[in-house]
């Protein structure tokens, strides 16, 4: 069973402690979480991607981490540079963001991003200037939203990682997103990483499911 699944199971002791190999295991994988959480993307891969960067109001890790409020929404400056740069009103609008892992952009954007572009381009789709947000939360879709007014926004960001993987990527899905959205009003798919969803498989799919937010015009507990 071990041999099956990353989950930690069949934990061996001696007496009442666990052995060596499994505590030190344990340590490892803690570390990795909290190394995924304080990481930072790398600049090669933006530059290689060509996203256009954007700033949550968090300024830092350790306000990001404290006041998450502050992730939802975008710096002044960020702000104008999408209005200037970004077209309005496209069918779909796709941001990226480290969230709470920038381990799992750096390990699933490689693949995950180009299938996505090919699924949108397959179903004719008309896709915007693609974001990346330092430091966001999933309620910055909300706010880009409230500036771009995409029929659609698919947020792709790092999931909180766990002591079974540090490259979990997260796909959220609204239609219309506006301030006042809700959690209700969204779709996700999760565990988007090597040992889950693979990343390519993830892009084709999420595309299918972006059409379909398109033709029945809603998303989230309404979506069919």
């Amino acid at each position: 069973m071990k041999a099956l699944t990353p989950a930690r199971i069949g934990v061996s002791r001696s007496g009442t402690r666990p052995l060596t190999s499994e505590l030190l295991t344990f340590r490892w994988d803690h570390a990795s979480s909290v190394d995924a959480v304080q990481s930072e993307v790398s600049s090669a891969l933006l530059a290689e991607m060509g996203w256009l960067i954007a700033d949550s109001r968090a300024e830092t890790k350790d306000m990001y981490l404290k006041r998450p409020q502050l992730g939802r929404v975008l710096k002044p400056d960020s702000m104008q540079e999408l209005l200037a740069k970004c077209q309005q009103g496209r069918q779909v609008q796709i941001v990226v963001s480290d969230g709470l892992s920038a381990n799992s952009i750096e390990a699933n954007m490689r693949d995950l991003y180009p299938a996505l572009l090919d699924s949108l381009r397959l179903r004719g789709l008309s896709a915007g200037t693609t974001i990346y947000v330092n430091r966001g939360r999933v309620g910055c879709m909300d706010a880009i939203g409230d500036l771009l007014n995409p029929e659609c926004l698919v947020l792709l960001i790092g999931e909180r990682p766990g002591l079974v993987t540090a490259e979990s990527l997260s796909a959220y899905m609204c239609y219309k997103p506006r301030t006042g959205r809700t959690d209700s009003d969204r779709m996700v798919i999760s565990n988007i990483h090597r040992g889950g969803t693979p990343a390519m498989e993830a892009g084709a799919y999420i595309g299918g499911i972006l059409e379909e937010i398109l033709k029945q015009r809603t998303s989230g507990i309404d979506f069919k």
